[in-house]
């Protein structure tokens, strides 16, 4: 088979090649660039349809919800945004109160005033430079407060379950009825570490924790503080108070002052036994840490909030061979006082222990109807696991499936 051979391309051919397509083409590429230019920047956009303004719902009548229907230039991808105009007028004039993404279908205004009325238009700005188009006008709409928060009403029936099973226990406690609550081992030893305190004739140590009275922990330690005061008034120990807050000074003079006086010991109480020493955590710690070295007391009792030096103290007093009584809410101080005193009172025990001590009726009641409270929510939680497991298991959409399920099986 032959083969054409044909000449190289010289340099003058390609110059007079190139200068011909020139002269032929230079007359079309101009004009079709040109329209499709004009045609990109002329671009316009349909507004969107369906334009809705609406109250909201369960608020206190500051809020207009505004929804649309997207317009039908998203499907092309021209749209860049909307633009919500509001006024306070169907005839204008409009104000800029927003402005969305496209592909946005509702707006919250937030901006409103309550009882006035409101109307709505909408701008559609499309990508790049074109025209945009505006919505009609609707209106009015009005933002109102509602008296109800409806999303709210499982936590209004939690308030009523919880605050009538206080009233019930507390009627019920008064009434003389014997309400169970169960045993505290750590509140049964506080007989016997004082007991233990006297006939080895070293002090007791009651620490509040490190914080002010204005922290429920410390609270709690101070009411089981009148428990322990009245024991050692009985059995005369020494009752020793260091205390890191003037203000939980104070308080811890007048309660055991009240405790030495309600088993008619005032002579026995002894103002200097409770005293303040810094507001340092540390330095706090050591001071403490050093007396009980020196005097080596029988029974320690750590009831309050407690965060660092809470191994610091636990493990100096079981150093020193005392009985230790320890109580915090602090979930990282748990593992040392559990690990370092012979009882710890865990979380809330730390709370029911006024209740247990006391058995005043009030504090009964309050303690049982927060029990109550929590098993129904326990059980509300039990009975929502197991409904979206089959729900979303087993694919159940009602009673009936539910019935069925448990027939095949």
């Amino acid at each position: 088979m032959s083969r054409i051979l044909r000449p190289a391309p010289t340099i003058l051919s390609l110059f007079f090649a190139l200068s011909a397509y020139a002269q032929t083409d230079s007359a079309q590429v101009g004009p079709a660039a040109g329209d499709s230019v004009v045609a990109l920047t002329t671009t316009a956009v349909v507004p969107p349809s369906e334009l809705r303004a609406e109250d909201v719902d369960n608020d206190p009548g500051r809020h207009i919800e505004v929804s649309w229907t997207l317009s039908e230039s998203e499907s092309l991808g021209l749209v860049d945004s909307y633009e919500i105009l509001r006024s306070e007028s169907a005839n204008g004039p409009f104000v800029m109160v927003g402005n969305v993404a496209g592909g946005t279908s509702r707006f919250d205004d937030g901006t409103v005033r309550g009882g006035v009325d409101y109307y709505y238009r909408i701008v559609t700005h499309p990508k790049g430079e074109g025209t945009g188009g505006e919505s009609q006008v609707v209106g009015p709409a009005r933002a109102t407060a509602q008296w109800f928060h409806t999303g709210r009403i499982p936590l209004f029936l939690g308030a009523l379950i919880i605050g009538g099973g206080v009233l019930f226990y507390i009627a019920q406690a008064k009434a003389g009825k014997e309400l169970y609550i169960r045993r505290i081992a750590g509140l049964d030893a506080v007989s016997e570490a004082v007991g233990r305190a006297t006939e080895m004739g070293r002090p007791v140590y009651y620490i509040c924790g490190i914080q002010d009275m204005d922290n429920v922990e410390t609270i709690a330690g101070t009411t089981i503080l009148g428990r322990v005061a009245r024991l050692t008034a009985e059995y005369e120990a020494d009752l020793q108070v260091p205390t890191s807050r003037s203000l939980v000074m104070v308080t811890c003079r007048e309660v055991v002052k009240e405790a030495y006086l309600s088993v008619g010991r005032p002579d026995s109480y002894r103002e200097d036994n409770i005293y303040y020493l810094t507001d340092d955590q540390f330095g706090f710690v050591a001071v403490v840490g050093g007396k009980m070295v020196r005097e080596k007391p029988a029974a320690i009792f750590l009831m309050g909030a407690f965060y660092a030096e809470s191994l610091i103290l636990a493990e100096t007093g079981n150093s020193v061979g005392a009985i230790q009584i320890a109580g915090t809410a602090q979930p990282a101080q748990l593992p040392f006082f559990v690990a370092a005193c012979d009882y710890a009172l865990i979380g809330e025990e730390l709370f029911a222990a006024s209740a247990y001590l006391s058995r005043e009726p009030r504090q009964l009641g309050s303690l049982k109807g927060q029990d109550l409270g929590k098993a129904v929510i326990l059980f509300c939680l039990s009975v929502g696991v197991i409904w979206q497991t089959l729900y979303i298991g087993f694919g159940m959409r009602g009673l009936g499936d539910f019935a069925r399920f448990f027939v095949s099986q």
